[in-house]
């Protein structure tokens, strides 16, 4: 029989402080409705009956799969094609001509979209490219897509969208140009899901795997960290981005009293940012001051 009792305030401490070790995510207080509607499919499928059953075996056992589930469905993954519009706007009239111009002679841009959840940032951009820059398609232009998430990796790189996905920012001849109908659900063509690079990546961990950058979008993602976190991870973006690179932020969100190496451009509606030319400094790790 299916239970929904509450999740109990030291339960939902121990949930935040998982996800906080392990993502540094930091969960609102006030969550505890959220963590009860994601978890009460994993305690089933895992042979619990509560919630509070399945907390308390995590607790007493070492960092298993099963955590990494709780942990992945506690981390928001909201994202839409073209969300918010103007990022897009910005790429396509001024950061992609500018870099173009700037890369004419290597012919080569490298773009990454961090914390991709289920890769819709990531396909709206290479379509972008598609439909607006066709002389790219004789560069090397490398799209890499980010989560920690192995989950929600899988899923994007399928590159499948219920009809509620597909018409959240996706315009109809975009949908009707790359996308076919299959099963009530929407697939991407193979010309755009190979032109996608995803990769698992924490975060708060080492970025090796990723070359240096050209253009980074960064969105909605800082939001759910404390502040020695967002300082650490924009230090680390300083010194993966290419000097005369592009930083996208989320429109909450912001470099200002965070990390001073960050000017702020605005274009029409919408906000990028650049380096200053500053001294280098190292990435100092969250609490270590």
């Amino acid at each position: 029989m299916r239970q929904t009792m509450g999740i109990n305030t030291p339960d939902f401490d121990y949930l935040r402080q998982l996800v906080h070790q392990h993502s540094a995510v930091v969960l609102d207080g006030d969550k505890t409705y959220l963590a009860e509607l994601h978890l009460q499919p994993i305690a089933e499928a895992a042979g619990f009956t509560k919630i509070g059953d399945l907390i308390a075996y995590l607790r007493h056992q070492p960092l298993s799969d099963l955590h990494i589930q709780a942990i992945e469905a506690l981390v928001t993954n909201e994202t839409s094609f073209f969300r918010d519009t103007y990022p897009f706007e910005a790429l396509k009239q001024v950061v992609l001509p500018e870099l173009i111009k700037k890369r004419r002679i290597e012919r080569s841009l490298n773009i990454w979209c961090a914390a991709c959840s289920n890769g819709q940032e990531a396909y709206s951009i290479a379509m972008l490219i598609r439909e607006y820059f066709p002389l790219l398609a004789n560069w090397s232009v490398q799209i890499i897509a980010s989560d920690f998430s192995g989950k929600v990796l899988a899923r994007a790189k399928e590159g499948r969208y219920n009809q509620l996905e597909i018409k959240r920012g996706l315009p109809k001849n975009l949908r009707e140009k790359y996308f076919k109908l299959l099963n009530n659900e929407w697939q991407i063509q193979d010309e755009i899901r190979q032109k996608v690079d995803f990769r698992q990546i924490n975060l708060v961990h080492s970025w090796s795997i990723l070359p240096s950058i050209d253009i980074i979008f960064l969105r909605n993602v800082l939001i759910y960290f404390d502040i020695a976190t967002k300082k650490y991870l924009l230090t680390k973006v300083r010194q993966q981005l290419r000097p005369d690179g592009y930083l996208f932020l989320g429109s909450g969100e912001t470099t200002l009293n965070l990390h001073e190496s960050f000017e702020r451009v605005q274009f029409n509606k919408s906000i990028f940012y650049q380096l200053r030319q500053v001294p280098s400094d190292n990435a100092i790790a969250p609490g270590s001051e």
